[in-house]
């Protein structure tokens, strides 16, 4: 009786949307704004009122993974609807609980990448598009194919660091090295990839003797601590989101280490718009071990130590919150075989992981922004306006 009254009182304000619920001795309930019903809730059995005050969104997709919640209709549609209800339990701060200190040491960062790149080539070949890239995309128009997004992301990182031949590039978690065989086919760079996923390494060392490009790109398998060459051009596709807050600043004197004077970066990643919490414990402990999405703030902090300038930033939410529909759709027209690979509980993980990292995207909970950065004076030795890079993204390749 008390878990019931626990679980009301939680529910009264979640939602923007008619939600029907229904408890574990069969009551029904429907919270929200009169309607029609958008979603359904199905509590199978009593779920722990200490854990969810401890962790609520671990708690409560834990109960999902194991079936003893169900839900009907988009899961996505359900959490945006609590994300952007400003009293829901989900934006309170008895439930924003910060993680704490993550260790991201050279070993740990390895182990925690390879947790989850690691799951195998196959199974990302399911949902992924054929360039096999694995973060947010670029829809130059709303009916690009995903694959035609991902090659526009490429070029668009690409064309706005203004490539010259014969110059080097360094791609810092270059995973499956779609920009590294971009960078070098089409700008006539010379392109150094490195990753800590065996696979991804595999993979890409597999293409670049395939290819014949080995005077061209090579990849290697090391943490990005352990460099120590210098590049005119270094890029950087959702790889902060890995390093861990306590280690943002050595990830960007790193970077400006390695460049050479007068050299351009473009970092790409998760951002944060707001001050709320950057980890959540859910995605910490199934998917990302160790991640953090920094705020927008504690990046230009960061830029700024370190020594480089600022010459743009965009930002790409709506863009990946379409890749993250993209992505669902394609994960639940493999269910049966993503089961087979794994089990049910994994399937419904990564469902779950999906729609809800859309959700945070589509009500604005987090952001991903594109941020052009100079060793030097703002903007050194590139265009005086941002046109050059809409022109040079004219020539973006068209997949037939």
């Amino acid at each position: 009786m008390l878990e019931k009254t626990f679980y009301k009182t939680l529910l009264k304000h979640a939602f923007n949307i008619p939600v029907e619920v229904t408890f574990w001795d069969g009551e029904t309930e429907t919270f929200g704004p009169k309607g029609e019903i958008q979603n359904k809730i199905n509590f199978k059995k009593p779920i722990s009122t200490h854990s969810v005050l401890e962790h609520a969104t671990l708690t409560l997709a834990e109960a999902y993974m194991e079936k003893n919640i169900e839900v009907q209709g988009s899961i996505q549609n359900l959490i945006t609807a609590i994300f952007m209800t400003p009293h829901s339990f989900i934006n309170s701060d008895k439930f924003k609980k910060f993680l704490p200190k993550q260790n991201h040491s050279k070993k740990q960062s390895k182990t925690d990448i390879q947790s989850h790149y690691d799951l195998g080539n196959s199974f990302y070949r399911l949902w992924l598009d054929e360039t096999m890239t694995y973060s947010c995309a670029y829809f130059k128009n709303k009916n690009d194919s995903l694959e035609q997004a991902q090659t526009n992301k490429v070029y668009h990182i690409l064309n706005k660091l203004d490539l010259e031949p014969n110059k080097t590039l360094l791609d810092i978690g270059c995973g499956w090295g779609t920009l590294l065989f971009a960078a070098a086919k089409s700008y006539g760079v010379h392109a150094t990839g490195i990753t800590l996923s065996k696979e991804q390494f595999d993979y890409v060392s597999n293409r670049i003797e395939t290819e014949h490009l080995e005077n061209m790109i090579d990849v290697k398998l090391m943490d990005y601590r352990e460099l120590d060459q210098s590049f005119d051009y270094i890029t950087s596709v959702g790889m902060f989101e890995h390093v861990g807050k306590e280690n943002l600043e050595t990830y960007f004197k790193k970077i400006s280490e390695l460049l050479n004077p007068e050299g351009r970066a473009l970092i790409h990643g998760i951002t944060g718009q707001h001050m709320g919490v950057g980890s959540d414990p859910f995605i910490n402990k199934y998917i990302f071990p160790g991640g953090y999405i920094p705020h927008l703030s504690e990046m230009m902090e960061h830029i700024m130590q370190s020594n480089l300038q600022l010459k743009d930033l965009e930002t790409l939410r709506r863009h990946y919150q379409k890749t993250l529909e993209i992505w669902t759709q394609n994960i639940l027209a493999h269910k049966l075989e993503i089961i087979e690979m794994f089990d049910d509980k994994f399937f419904r993980m990564w469902n779950l992981y999906l729609q809800a990292c859309a959700s945070s995207f589509e009500s604005g909970n987090i952001d991903v922004a594109q941020y052009l950065l100079t060793k030097g004076p703002s903007g050194l030795n590139l265009p005086l306006t941002r046109d050059y890079m809409s022109e040079q993204d004219k020539d973006i390749p068209q997949i037939k």
